[in-house]
């Protein structure tokens, strides 16, 4: 008989205490803690016997070592499960995941209330100039206030790239609360879906040449990266403002800063980077025209908290062998169930329904 005690390890911290909390209340579940600089001694016998692996989202914030990627797969015989902290997932190669029957879940929606709201501010201070007054005040270099009249942003335009959970969110408030129009470019949804989300679906194109404000709100995939970049950028129309809380090398640095400096574009608004936290002497954070923030967009108690919960109460249903609803790589599936039920003795629920219906 398989041993029923299921492992999980997470390295240096979860998104809030309520997950081991909630992790700590089943005996067959034990949970390990390792760090960055875990020596190998202490990594090894976690590694080889874990089956779940609840990985951060900021790539930045782990050690290259404890990405997942085949190198650390091969290491992990028994991994079943890799659980991101976030809706991010660019510290899991996903294609390696697959290619080893691994599953990989995501928390997506759990923080769409914080990143929204941070969207919302960062747009309103974009509008109404309100990073760039408060510098010339604080630089004592405010000559004239005239100089920096803002933009009501009623009957205005916001392009969302992106309409998950976030991106729903914010055509909700920029549409119903401001008053905006709102456009989005989502491949994944057809027009009546996007409308139904309160938004008209675009080309990226389109999108681009007629928002006031572009929001960009999609994972980091090998279809986005680099998606924001020279030609996407000159598009624009030079009152726009680009923000964007979803990960850095969607938009390409260089090339925003570029027009950003010629004032191709009026402005940014970026929460995320391709270094981060990014270095003080950032090209980009040279300018006034430039809002920054550090990867915080989805950091409230609230939403750490949500997301904790999210991801503990998704890790015991794969766990106990039910289909999780944030499955990010359904093709794992079937060599995954065949790999849980060697290691457990019972097939997933999905399994054992198909092979029911089949019979």
């Amino acid at each position: 008989m398989a041993d029923t005690m299921k492992r999980v390890f997470y390295v240096r911290y979860v998104a809030h205490q309520v997950y081991a909390d909630i992790l700590a209340k089943r005996p067959d579940i034990r949970l390990d803690r390792l760090e960055n600089d875990s020596v190998d001694e202490v990594a090894r016998p976690i590694l080889a016997a874990a089956h779940a692996y609840q990985v951060g989202s900021a790539r930045d914030e782990l050690a290259a070592r404890y990405h997942v990627t085949k190198a650390l797969l091969a290491r992990m015989p028994n991994l079943l499960i890799v659980s991101t902290n976030g809706a991010g997932y660019d510290t899991v190669n996903v294609q390696d995941c697959t290619a080893a029957g691994v599953l990989v879940v995501n928390q997506a929606g759990g923080n769409a209330e914080a990143v929204a709201q941070h969207v919302l501010a960062m747009l309103l201070c974009l509008a109404k100039r309100i990073i760039e007054t408060d510098r010339a005040l604080r630089r004592g270099t405010l000559a004239d206030r005239n100089a920096f009249p803002g933009c009501e942003t009623h009957g205005r335009t916001i392009g969302i790239v992106g309409l998950g959970n976030v991106g729903r969110r914010i055509a909700a408030l920029c549409g119903g609360m401001l008053g905006m129009q709102v456009l989005a470019y989502d491949p994944y949804l057809t027009a009546d879906e996007i409308a139904a989300r309160g938004a008209a679906k675009v080309t990226l194109d389109d999108l681009l040449r007629r928002a006031h404000f572009v929001s960009i709100n999609c994972p980091l995939t090998d279809e986005t990266r680099g998606m924001i970049g020279a030609r996407e950028l000159a598009l624009m129309p030079p009152h726009a403002y680009l923000i964007t809380t979803a990960r850095g090398f969607i938009h390409d640095e260089q090339g925003l800063f570029e027009a950003l400096r010629e004032k191709r574009i009026a402005g940014a608004g970026l929460d995320v980077w391709d270094k981060e936290p990014p270095p003080p002497d950032h090209p980009l954070l040279q300018l006034d025209n430039v809002l920054a923030s550090p990867h915080t967009a989805g950091f409230t108690p609230e939403a750490r908290r949500n997301m904790a919960v999210i991801a503990a109460e998704q890790m015991l249903a794969c766990l106990d062998g039910k289909r999780p609803p944030r499955l990010v790589n359904p093709d794992a599936w079937p060599a995954y169930a065949q790999r849980f039920q060697r290691a457990f003795g019972f097939a997933p629920e999905a399994s054992a329904a198909l092979a029911d219906a089949m019979a």
